[in-house]
């Protein structure tokens, strides 16, 4: 009776901790706190110096929950890289991701051997640790704060957090193990670690990735299997890559990516599903982490942890961005606003298991110090992103969002879905006929349903408050059509904000310097006269602008306004 009761009793604290989470990334919005910093206090208070009283040190538990939840979030995290977005970020992103993490774990290992005089493996061991950064906190933040970020930025930071684990991953793993074997020549051991790691990670990957894929494209299932289906079989390799000694992180990212780019029956409920089980990951670790931390014996460590953090946020990841992006050419002020945003998460914490787990002699010092540098991390960066993002001016305009409506997927090679509008109130599609609506991309409309009844003379309808108008599309090629169902109040502030970023006046890519600058007036550098206006931002962002882009000559402002594939669209113009 007694195991039942403390199992109930275990099921119904670990419901409101996680009750209490969710209500409080609610709250946290309004405040602007890093909800991941929440999870993590709430966590504390109901540990054994808390008002909880909860009693939580097996570390090997903590490690195998924590993996399991890390491999998750990494797999939300990959299906949410867009392939459109390589084109900018692809390159850097994985440049931060590999030689950012060494720069940042040398310099932090360089600032705890001068601060706390460790020896110079745990002093790196320290390094390696915190070397990687969490994509969900950044992206958490922004998403609360309503900032949209430029392309080149935001795809940078998203793919760098979600590709930089596996990295971080093996830089712990491997000064573990040169801290217990002590080999006598590690070089060429080090090297092809790393090899069979990545290579592994690569190849399963992909394989594991293509397969899935098509798993999920031709088995047929009930709708509510194919999120499972995904996960199950993402965690699968995760799984066997670990077991054949490759890097399961960058597998089950890869993996993301592949599930999260293609085509699928129902990729929209996929994505659904895994944003809320990332989120319960989420909540679930810092809880943990926060169980597993006793606050008193933070207290020595407050003053030489709190150096070390300031040297990782302040010095190493800004030096480590600069030589990461140095080959890119990117604008300083996203490379400042990405030196800011080395947000560290659970991965640390998670890393800081296993010196505990290989029974290393300074073990505890390793977990109370990277928990430490996350909580600072947490408190400066996460509490002050969105102020800077503002600050340095690198956001854009919010997109129209489309209208709420229901999509129902066509399984076929045309990529085709049924469309369900609804005519709100306030939507310029009321008084429309239904024949009159404009279509684009080889859209059908289908029916036309009022009061719940699908009308049978519906082409010459007008539309009416509450209808609900069915269309046969492919995804996203109904641009217009949604417009029209959008509320005009809406509408209006969103197109509000668009002019007042980028300008008044709209040209075309193709018009030269020297015509804008007699209509408009301003002076242009004798060898520049010659050159399109989108040549000359071209010219300036090295043939890789983005959304948002502005260049500057004299009293006038060329924003890039929209892109055709690598092609610059549409120019607005912005005087004073």
């Amino acid at each position: 009776m007694m195991a039942i009761e403390l199992t109930n009793s275990l099921i119904f604290w670990g419901a409101v901790l996680a009750l209490l989470c969710v209500i409080a990334s609610g709250l946290s919005r309004r405040v602007g706190a890093p909800v991941l910093l929440i999870f993590l206090v709430l966590g504390m208070l109901a540990g054994e110096e808390g008002v909880g009283g909860i009693r939580f040190n097996d570390f090997g538990q903590a490690f195998l929950f924590g993996s399991l939840a890390l491999a998750m979030i990494i797999f939300d995290g990959g299906q949410g890289a867009r392939r459109d977005t390589f084109r900018v970020s692809l390159g850097p992103a994985l440049s931060l991701a590999s030689v950012g993490v060494v720069v940042t774990a040398g310099i932090t290992g360089l600032a705890t051997k001068f601060v706390l005089g460790f020896p110079w493996l745990e002093a790196m061991l320290i390094g390696a640790i915190v070397g990687s950064t969490d994509a969900a906190a950044v992206f958490g933040l922004l998403r609360s704060a309503g900032l949209r970020l430029k392309e080149r930025t935001s795809a940078t930071l998203e793919i760098e957090s979600g590709s930089n684990d596996p990295m971080a991953i093996f830089l712990t793993i491997t000064l573990v193990e040169l801290l217990v074997l002590r080999p006598e020549n590690p070089g060429f051991e080090i090297l092809g670690a790393f090899a069979e790691q990545m290579g592994l990670g690569v190849a399963i990957g992909f394989t594991g990735g293509y397969v899935l894929v098509q798993l999920l494209k031709r088995l047929p299932l009930p709708v509510s299997m194919y999120p499972l289906l995904a996960l199950a079989g993402g965690m699968s390799v995760f799984g066997i890559t670990n077991l054949w000694g490759g890097s399961g992180f960058l597998a089950i990212y890869l993996v993301g990516i592949l599930v999260g780019n293609a085509s699928l029956p129902h990729a929209k409920d996929i994505r659904r599903f895994h944003d809320g089980i990332a989120w319960l990951a989420q909540i679930g670790m810092f809880l943990m982490l926060g169980l597993l931390v006793t606050p008193s014996s933070l207290i020595p460590l407050v003053l030489p942890a709190l150096v070390i953090a300031l040297a990782l946020i302040l010095v190493a990841r800004p030096v480590a961005v600069l030589l990461a992006l140095l080959p890119f050419h990117f604008p300083w002020r996203e490379q400042v606003f990405i030196s800011w945003c080395g947000l560290r998460g659970a991965v640390p914490i998670i890393l800081a298991l296993f010196p505990s787990l290989a029974g290393l002699e300074l073990a505890e010092t390793f977990f109370e110090l990277a928990f430490f540098v996350v909580l600072v991390s947490l408190v400066l960066q996460g509490w002050t992103i969105a102020p800077i993002a503002r600050w340095l001016r690198i956001e854009v305009p919010p997109v129209l969002e489309e209208p709420e409506h229901l999509v129902l997927k066509i399984p076929d090679d045309q990529e085709k879905e049924l469309l369900v509008y609804q005519a709100v109130g306030g939507s310029p599609a009321i008084g429309m006929s239904v024949a009159r609506l404009p279509l684009s991309g080889g859209a059908q409309l289908v029916g036309l349903v009022r009061h719940g009844v699908l009308l049978e003379e519906w082409q010459q309808q007008a539309i009416q408050d509450d209808d609900h108008v069915m269309v046969l599309g492919t995804d996203g090629g109904t641009p217009a059509l949604a417009r029209l169902f959008t509320p005009a109040a809406s509408r209006t502030d969103r197109e509000r904000e668009v002019a007042e970023f980028f300008g008044s006046f709209v040209l075309k890519p193709d018009a030269r310097l020297a015509d804008l600058s007699q209509m408009y007036g301003f002076e242009v550098p004798q060898p520049l006269r010659a050159l399109t206006v989108g040549e000359f931002i071209n010219r300036q962002f090295h043939q890789k602008p983005v959304v948002g882009d502005r260049v500057a000559l004299g009293h006038v402002q060329f924003v890039v306004k929209k892109l055709e594939g690598d092609r610059i669209a549409i120019i607005g113009l912005k005087i004073g």
